[in-house]
């Protein structure tokens, strides 16, 4: 997978009924996970995440050197290190995008 420097994971709540009724420990978690994705924004990793309206799962997009990198920096989201998420790394690449020539 030489060459391949963005990302995407992708993250659904462990627990069933997690939607409809969040736990105070769960909103504290998913608090911390807000704030680990602005600090990848802030240091020019994160490309792009918010969750689906459809409310069945979020995403992701990110840039890292390896998937090794990309694995770490997953597992070390609030949300999938404290167990409130499941995560699921992808290989991406954007092919099309605004702005692109």
């Amino acid at each position: 997978m030489s060459g391949v420097t963005e990302f995407v994971y992708v993250i659904r709540p462990v627990r069933p009924g997690f939607l409809e009724e969040v736990l105070p420990e769960e909103m504290e978690a998913m608090g911390s996970h807000f704030q680990y994705l602005q600090d990848l924004l802030e240091k020019g990793q994160l490309l792009l995440a918010g969750p689906c309206l459809d409310r069945t799962f979020g995403l992701c997009v990110f840039k890292a050197g390896s998937e090794e990198e990309a694995r770490e920096i997953m597992e070390n989201d609030p949300a999938i290190k404290l167990g409130v998420m499941n995560g699921e790394l992808h290989p991406y690449r954007a092919s099309l995008f605004a702005g692109q020539k």
